[in-house]
């Protein structure tokens, strides 16, 4: 059974989630240690519950060590089912979080598979909705796996309620990717959300994020609105359009931050990977590796960071395969990623 240090690296819930998937696809049980060791509230939360139990489902899986706070489990999986599945965080947890935990597995079985997830899906430290949709699913299409994904209902933090719908469609074969450089920007647009807020904080969060990309004379096209949902919120997202590769920034409104702080936030994250190296956003790079690992050939790409938690993501890779992946450049600046399986 391979063995984990929950508390290595960056330490965080990304190491089981990670851990999850490659379990899964691989057939191949773990035991994780010190789980979320050096958080605030340490050890398993709803969040991550769901997450487990979402991949034990798929799975049929033996676990030991699933309830809330728990510092340790064990994880045995079975075969991999592709059907029909709902998962209920219950929180305003991430619905992003348990959709990529179960992905990848589901992306090699064999068959189908539709997905309902109820939770979080605009909400602090997790990819919101329209970065999968519009950035990380993209990527992974070009692989050759077709996954849709889709937004029914918002959910923001504290109150969830979210709802979101993915149909998976496994490929008959994948391919690597090979993107060192990004191109020219071919199109910038985004988005500027209110729900159940005056719409005008909206406006703001647009003016905000447009008079930055003006004084580094770009222009994008932003379209405000105010979709369903449960609970109050304000969102801002950003979609860079590149001859090669798409990349994608967002920012939360919370109590006490400025409309204006939350559009300067997004667009400077984009100015910043604009105006740096790297084909791949810094999220991107940490989500698109496990499933390069998995493949029988070589990939490569760029990315504006090398992150901890692209650090950690290849260390925990790396625990379930015998994969060489080649890092050039040092944490926090811009790199180059070369996946080769042995």
């Amino acid at each position: 059974m391979i063995e984990i240090d929950g508390s290595s690296g960056e330490g965080g819930g990304q190491i089981l989630r990670s851990a999850l998937s490659l379990s899964c696809r691989l057939g191949k049980p773990f035991r994780i240690l010190n789980i979320r060791a050096g958080r605030k509230n340490p050890g398993l939360q709803p969040q991550h519950l769901t997450c487990v139990r979402a991949a034990q489902l798929i799975s049929g899986a033996e676990v030991r060590g699933d309830s809330k706070g728990s510092s340790e489990l064990s994880f045995i999986p079975g075969k991999v089912q592709a059907g029909h599945y709902r998962f209920d965080i219950g929180t305003a947890g991430s619905t992003s979080l348990v959709f990529q935990t179960i992905l990848l597995p589901l992306c090699f079985a064999r068959g189908e598979s539709d997905i309902t997830i109820t939770g979080g899906t605009h909400v602090p430290w997790s990819p919101p909705f329209h970065y999968l949709k519009y950035v990380f699913l993209p990527l992974l299409q070009r692989t050759g796996i077709n996954v849709s994904l889709e937004i029914e209902r918002w959910g923001f933090y504290p109150k969830g309620g979210g709802l979101i719908n993915g149909s998976i469609r496994p490929a008959s074969s994948i391919n690597p990717i090979n993107i060192e450089q990004r191109g020219r920007l071919k199109d910038l647009r985004g988005i500027s959300v209110t729900g159940n807020l005056p719409i005008n904080i909206a406006e703001r969060q647009k003016a905000s994020a447009l008079e930055v990309l003006r004084s580094h004379s770009l222009q994008a096209d932003i379209e405000v609105f105010s979709p369903p949902c449960i609970g109050q919120g304000t969102f801002f997202f950003l979609l860079g359009e590149f001859e090669n590769s798409t990349a994608g920034f967002s920012s939360l409104g919370e109590r006490g931050k400025r409309a204006e702080d939350v559009g300067k936030e997004a667009a400077m994250g984009f100015i910043r990977f604009y105006s740096g190296n790297g084909s791949i956003d810094r999220q991107l790079a940490d989500q698109i590796v496990p499933y390069l690992a998995l493949l029988d050939r070589a990939s490569l790409f760029t990315t504006r960071e090398i992150t901890g938690h692209l650090l950690t993501n290849i260390w925990v890779i790396k625990k379930f395969l015998d994969v060489r992946i080649e890092v050039e450049g040092r944490k926090g600046e811009s790199g180059k990623i070369t996946v080769n399986p042995q």
